[in-house]
């Protein structure tokens, strides 16, 4: 049994935050049930009768599904899980028809992409374990197995860029050159850069050294910063199974590359020939590996495989000192840092940049180099804040808060500027959240929720436009950019966490929450959260139970994988009913409300919630003191302690 909280606040004047995240809720589920309609076909796969001719796409057509199972698992509609797997199902059948999977796992291709494929896949684990625990180890031991082809224990190293569950798919692309297009030119140079002699001419793209042989000799075979990522999907199935072997992969492989970032001078390598040597292909240098610092996305995709993979070292192992995979870089890249405008800046992602800072591309801010070459430090942007805000996420230390308040300090915009924005990454709304936590921003929950709705409303009138479109292959993102789901809204304001890192990152969170009575996860219907603090000694929570006639039970969980542990609670009491007013009144009285606690000592605690109630609990947590687990309140086993 888990320790019990009766709210008794009455819950006179809904705040607008509740209603909003109400409403939010509601829109969200007429929204996906249309897309369900107008984009798919009754198995669950995509409409779309073409081809795949190279060794792109499986991504584009997993991830326009990624967050349902996490509007699940936040509280969406009870079929949702369903229909997310069976949109998996239907997908998986589908990339198989078209020769894109082995075994319903990718057969090769690189991990900045292999990751944003699997974050479907790790949300159903995490939303139905018991289902998906099978297929989660059979492609976890694609990397953990050596029989596979994939990882090399001796050189700790995963043996080529683009791997999966076919070991016969080598190099980086079929063909005699690699199908790049002028236009990717134009925004990302081209790899090798360093080959042609000053001067030569320009040759045709097929015939580019850049982008035939010599890309295929020296960047398509080793290992590459990128493959970090995979650490997410191994650590998917420690979480799930317990096994050791999974941790202790993790611990090799995640180890081995930070040795040789210490070795860098803390700085992160990006590739390892096959003999275990930094550089061993490319003349020695450090950078220069397929989706590495050179190219084409630089910190992009090298810190973002970094950070998922330093987070499960730590989470495995219980080390933090993994976490040293990331620093040193980060705080590299903000040492070259420059003021300047984003119109002045080289960045080679001004699409992903234009809508987020909007009327702000104007304004002078810090610019920190993406990507590193032979002469130097290039392609500046604004700081992705995925990497700093999961970092002090995990941590909750000074010193990875000071980093964030040093980027916000250095900042030319306003942190508390709110714009309705979709990125890919369904996320990029991490500075202005990061002001409401610091208390600077009271108004965040309701911008960011109005935000929201325009977002899904704006995919709405995309979904109308483009429902009865015949999709080629060169728009296969039309899906994706038509996905009317959001949830960075609802994670921030009701987990307490950022966004999911995009490249195949699990989820953060400092609390989620299950249903009591449909035992199941997610808030009930009518219940809304806004965590408004995270602090581990001061986790601030307010539940608010919106119903007038029925009551509602929430079971709050520590952690998004319950490791973490609640050790009291402080919590808002009303005990005096004299508010009500006698007979013959007309009104009511403020209610008298004061502050209880109550001892919990584990991972859950249950908060009973009668009809128009809230109540505020200010959660006394001790982070990471269980192994992360995928363990519900309804099957508890025996107790676990950290790694």
């Amino acid at each position: 049994m888990h320790p019990v909280i009766t709210a008794s606040v009455p819950l006179l004047e809904p705040p607008g935050w509740a209603l909003a995240q109400r409403e939010l809720f509601d829109l969200l589920d007429r929204a996906w049930r249309r897309f369900s309609d107008d984009f798919t076909e009754p198995d669950g796969r995509l409409r779309y009768t073409g081809e795949l001719t190279s060794r792109d796409g499986v991504d584009d057509f997993y991830e326009v599904f990624f967050n349902w199972p996490q509007l699940y698992l936040l509280g969406g509609a009870d079929d949702l899980l369903a229909q997310s797997e069976r949109h998996w199902e239907g997908v998986t059948r589908q990339l198989t028809e078209l020769g894109m999977l082995k075994d319903e796992y990718e057969r090769g291709y690189d991990w900045f992409h292999q990751g944003e494929s699997l974050l479907l896949l790790y949300f159903l684990c995490m939303a139905a374990p018991d289902r998906w625990a099978g297929r989660a180890r059979r492609f976890a031991d694609l990397y953990v197995d050596p029989g596979y082809g994939n990882y090399d224990p001796e050189h700790r190293i995963i043996r080529r860029p683009h791997n999966g569950s076919d070991p016969g798919r080598d190099g980086l692309f079929d063909g005699d050159a690699y199908p790049w297009l002028p236009k990717e030119a134009q925004m990302y140079g081209y790899p090798l850069g360093w080959l042609p002699a000053a001067g030569t001419e320009q040759p045709p793209l097929d015939a580019d050294p850049r982008l035939g042989e010599e890309m295929r000799r020296r960047m398509g075979s080793g290992d590459t910063a990128v493959n970090l990522a995979a650490a997410g999907l191994v650590l998917n199935a420690w979480i799930l199974s317990g096994e050791q072997r999974y941790a202790d992969w993790i611990a090799a492989y995640v180890g081995a590359w930070r040795e040789r970032a210490a070795a860098n001078g803390g700085i992160l390598p990006d590739n390892v020939a096959p003999d275990g040597t930094v550089g061993g292909l490319l003349e020695g240098r450090w950078y220069g590996g397929h989706y590495g610092w050179s190219w084409p996305h630089g910190w992009y995709s090298v810190g973002h495989a970094a950070i998922v993979a330093a987070l499960a070292g730590a989470t495995a192992t219980g080390d933090d000192s993994y976490l040293d995979l990331v620093r040193p870089a980060l705080d590299e890249i903000i040492s070259h840092g420059k003021v300047m405008a984003f119109t002045e800046a080289d960045s080679s992602i001004r699409s992903k940049w234009i809508p987020q800072l909007a009327d702000d591309v104007r304004t002078p801010t810090l610019h920190v180099p993406f990507r590193y070459g032979d002469d130097g430090w290039f392609d500046y942007n604004p700081m992705l804040m995925a990497v700093p805000t999961a970092l002090w996420h995990h941590t909750a230390s000074e010193a990875d808060r000071a980093r964030v308040e040093h980027l916000r300090t250095a900042t030319g915009y306003d942190w508390r500027t709110v714009r309705s924005f979709r990125s890919k990454e369904e996320a990029g709304h991490e500075e202005p959240w990061l002001a409401f936590l610091a208390g600077d921003d009271p108004a965040y929950p309701e911008k960011i929720l109005a935000a929201a709705q325009a977002q899904v409303r704006h995919r709405l009138s995309r979904m109308a436009a483009y429902r009865d479109t015949e999709v080629p292959e060169a728009d296969i993102h039309l899906w994706q950019q038509s996905n009317p789901v959001v949830t960075e809204a609802l994670v921030q304001l009701t987990w307490g966490g950022p966004q999911v890192v995009y490249n195949g990152g699990l989820q953060q969170a400092r609390v989620r929450y299950h249903d009591a009575s449909a035992r199941r996860p997610g808030l009930p219907p009518g219940v809304a959260a806004l965590v408004s603090a995270i602090d581990p000694d001061a986790t601030v929570l307010d539940l608010v139970n919106l119903d007038p006639e029925s009551a509602r039970s929430v079971i709050v969980q520590a952690g998004a994988f319950s490791e973490h542990t609640i050790r009291s609670v402080d919590h808002s009491v009303c005990e005096d009913p004299s508010w009500i007013g006698g007979l013959y009144d007309y009104g009511h009285t403020a209610p008298t409300v004061t502050t209880a606690s109550t001892p919990v000592g584990g991972p859950w605690l249950r908060v009973d919630l009668p009809r128009s109630s809230t109540v505020r609990l200010i959660l006394r947590l001790d982070l990471r003191t269980r192994a992360a687990s995928y363990r519900s309140p309804f099957d508890e086993p025996a107790e676990q302690t950290s790694p």
